[in-house]
């Protein structure tokens, strides 16, 4: 496929429609903030054409309500003074908002490009490239794009820098953006309550802009492919690892069996490949605000994930039932409470240390990374002309096996965008049972 090619229609910055007061202009980062690797979450919203309004119109009502958000998110339209900055400088400078055009047909270009395995054309559809690792030294904390299609359809995507919040904070943002930007108002009675809860954080130390970034040595054959996996499929599915742990497991959930199974898909295939067993590490984050003894609200800014580890030392330890056992417990820890932040990031400076000992055998090769942005509906985002024909969260891993899970655009499913070197995956994909869970 001939990559797209994109007209600049304008750049600008959207300030805060009202000014921050002078006390809160300085907001520190947390440690949680400052564990993590510096990169961009990049979602992408795909719009099909609708009349309500012309493209201009669009774009203003983006614009204007844009910016009666940013007066509560003010952290979001200021800077980092350095990208190795423990805190942010919350001037009003505003969020970088560009438009673009593209001579193709929304409906043409769709599949192939949330299908993508170079994420090339993908890429084209952020603001200044950002979007997971690339562009380093920006100290721009949230970027927008909109891209108009020759029929009318659109691209709304948008870059949040990690360092001030995770997938839920993204969530929170956009629900209350689009119902502003649906009833013109952040004081209509139908716009969606946001009330973005900051935690004070002390000043931490200044991190190296290289922090959490060191090991990211690219691995040159790493494919990306897209996987859908009906709610109808996914039943099935829970059926079958109830039955295969003959009763222990009651009522499993949707992460807890696909994960399963593209886990042991991927280990079958490195199996195939090496020809021998090796262990293996199943690796996922959990949003963890309602886990503090006192619950933090789901508009809390920030980072509030804990990651967890399923080891497997046997292959008979890949099974179905064995490995979503072994998910809820891992899940079922977390109903014992988290008496603190600081006792958060003492778990995760630990969680950090182990999967960065490079004694743990096949640790860097036999490590699968799972993020879940299930349930966080960004596939019911209304900016005022209807709800996305797709959603797509273009990640591109660099350093590392990936599985990343979305609710499909229509509510009825799970897509999965799956990374793995290029040898893995021509096994991955064609596994008979993988496939009998997929939508072809």
């Amino acid at each position: 496929m001939m990559m797209m090619e994109l007209e600049s229609i304008s750049r600008e910055t959207i300030k805060p429609s009202s000014p921050t007061p002078s006390h809160l202009q300085t907001y520190n980062l947390s440690e949680m903030d400052l564990l993590g690797p510096k990169f961009y979450i990049p979602l992408v919203l795909f719009y099909r054409p609708n009349n309500a309004c012309n493209a201009e119109q669009k774009a203003i009502m983006l614009k204007k309500s844009l910016s009666l958000c940013l007066t509560r998110h003010y952290p979001f339209a200021g800077r980092l003074p350095s990208p190795a900055s423990p805190s942010v400088d919350c001037n009003d400078e505003g969020v970088l908002f560009l438009e673009a055009r593209s001579d193709t047909q929304l409906a043409d270009t769709f599949q192939s490009l949330i299908s993508s395995q170079d994420h090339q054309d993908l890429g084209q559809l952020f603001a200044d490239g950002m979007v997971n690792f690339n562009n380093p030294t920006s100290t721009h904390l949230v970027a927008v794009q909109l891209t108009h299609f020759a029929c009318g359809g659109l691209a709304l995507a948008i870059s949040l820098a990690h360092v001030i919040g995770d997938g839920c904070t993204l969530s929170s943002f956009l629900s209350h953006w689009a119902s502003v930007a649906c009833y013109g108002s952040t004081d209509h009675k139908e716009v969606v309550p946001n009330n973005p809860h900051y935690i004070q954080s002390p000043c931490a130390q200044p991190i190296l802009p290289e922090a959490g970034m060191k090991k990211m040595a690219p691995w040159n054959n790493l494919v990306s492919k897209r996987f859908v996996f009906p709610n109808s499929k996914l039943s099935e599915l829970k059926n079958m690892v109830v039955s295969e742990a003959d009763g222990s497991i009651n009522n499993p959930t949707r992460f807890e069996v696909l994960t399963s199974l593209i886990y042991k898909t991927a280990v079958a295939a490195a199996i195939e490949i090496s020809g021998s067993f090796k262990p293996s590490y199943l690796v996922f984050v959990a949003n963890v605000r309602d886990k503090f003894v006192q619950k933090l609200p789901q508009s809390t800014v920030g980072n509030f994930l804990k990651g967890m580890t399923v080891k497997t030392r046997h292959a008979g330890e890949t099974s179905l039932s064995v490995v979503s056992a072994e998910i809820r417990k891992k899940k079922l820890q977390l109903d014992q409470g988290i008496r603190s932040v600081q006792h958060l990031v003492e778990d995760s400076k630990s969680f950090h240390a182990e999967l960065g000992n490079e004694d743990l055998e096949n640790v860097t090769k036999g490590s699968y990374w799972c993020s879940s942005l299930c349930g966080f509906r960004f596939n019911k985002l209304d900016f005022g002309w209807g709800k996305p024909m797709g959603t797509t969260y273009a990640v591109r891993y660099v350093d590392r096996n990936g599985i990343v899970l979305m609710d499909t655009a229509d509510g009825d499913g799970i897509e999965v965008v799956m990374f793995l070197e290029k040898e893995s995956m021509e096994i991955f994909e064609n596994d008979k049972e993988l496939l009998s869970y997929c939508k072809i």
